[in-house]
């Protein structure tokens, strides 16, 4: 890469948590340098933040409109290359949209919206400026799971037959957010964070099996509930889902299952074969095979595929987690960038993060089930893509 690129900021300012991860990540490989932001809606945390990071107070912005407009106006050597947008849901869409219309390239957190209708607005913006947008589906960075793809890929599970992914979490097992906790408040207010486990974890779940397999959805039956009286969002869900192509699946995304942490874990079945990769030991892949003894995979080993080797970033045996999978996925969005900006070709592994149509399907997955909890019955939940038409 000829420089490293700027990059500003819009959300994570002081308490925040998110913002700091994202951070972090970017830091790791050096490739880009945080120079402005608009870190709060309130100007003065925005300022406190900015003083903080180093930034100077003329590029520590009151507002993300204020700092896209002055950003464009910089010359070209010195405005940011890319925003990264780690706010709460619901100014996700505003925000990305108003950077793409000034031409800078996005990395935004997820869900990429609240709505599949900004999804599909804020796609038609993206495409028409010509920008790179990269959505944080962290997972799809670890290099266990680029491994788990790799195996599907190749054909060595043979023909998928049955998924199961699960993402179980504990911390909203009591109203939790009627105590003042910063990051229940939001992510259980539907007006901030549209749906709520759904959105919040299950649409986690959804993408890491589309990643790892390629299969999409065909048609699903979801119990989405409430569990905790007086909460305003969905806190537990459980689908059935058929993929095209025959394969049966279920996704159980939940924030009351007592005592547990962040405990992902994905199955996948094929005719030949089956894999296993739990988020909390993400450093090993096991692999089933009929009367064969069981393997374990494991990361930074040169048996690995290319796309798996190149997200290891230590020697076998030395854990690598999540702020490394957030790396990853900016690692390769950068790369594309760079090479974009300078006319060079993309390759392979530089489209290696998840884009504006993973965006796109993930809210069309989160309100498919939401309307199939209401209505309890199995819908259709197939979508194609303007891409695909």
């Amino acid at each position: 890469m000829a420089r490293k690129l700027r990059y500003g900021m819009v959300g994570g300012g002081p308490g925040a948590f998110i913002g700091a991860v994202h951070r972090s990540a970017i830091a790791l490989d050096g490739q880009a340098v945080l120079v402005a932001g608009a870190f709060s809606s309130d100007p003065a945390k925005s300022r406190e933040q900015g003083h903080e990071l180093g930034i100077s107070e003329s590029r520590t912005y009151d507002t993300y409109e204020q700092m896209a407009s002055v950003e464009k106006s910089l010359p070209a050597d010195q405005r940011i290359d890319f925003v990264s947008i780690v706010t709460p849901n619901n100014t996700h869409f505003p925000v990305a949209k108003t950077f793409a219309e000034h031409g800078f390239h996005i990395v935004c957190d997820k869900p990429m919206t609240t709505t599949l209708a900004d999804a599909l607005e804020l796609s038609h913006v993206v495409r028409e400026a010509g920008v790179i947008f990269a959505l944080t589906h962290n997972y799809t960075g670890y290099p266990m799971v680029k491994e788990a793809r790799h195996i599907v890929h190749a054909g060595e599970l043979g023909i998928i037959k049955k998924v199961v992914v699960e993402y179980p979490q504990g911390w909203l097992s009591t109203l939790v957010e009627d105590d003042g906790q910063k990051q229940a408040s939001w992510r259980t207010d539907p007006k901030i964070a549209g749906a709520g486990a759904l959105g919040d974890i299950g649409s986690h779940a959804e993408n890491l099996v589309r990643y790892i397999t390629g299969l999409r959805i065909a048609e699903m039956c979801a119990d989405v509930s409430t569990i905790v009286p007086g909460r305003l969002v969905d806190d537990d869900a459980n689908i059935l889902v058929h993929y095209e192509g025959g394969a049966r699946g279920i996704i159980y995304c939940s924030q009351v299952s007592v005592g547990e942490e962040n405990a992902l874990n994905v199955r996948i079945y094929g005719t030949k074969g089956a894999i296993e990769w739990d988020q909390e030991s993400p450093n090993s892949l096991i692999l089933k095979r009929q009367s064969e003894p069981t393997s374990v995979l494991r990361a930074g080993q040169p048996y690995l595929s290319e796309a798996a080797q190149s997200s290891t970033r230590l020697p076998p045996g030395h854990p690598e987690g999540f702020i490394e999978a957030f790396a990853n996925i900016y690692q390769n969005a950068i790369g594309a960038m760079s090479a974009l900006d300078q006319g060079l070709p993309l390759e392979e592994l530089d489209l290696e993060y998840p884009d504006i149509d993973d965006g796109i399907l993930g809210m069309h997955f989160i309100e498919s089930a939401l309307k199939s909890g209401r209505e309890r019955r199995w819908i259709d939940a197939s979508y194609e893509l303007e891409s695909e038409r």
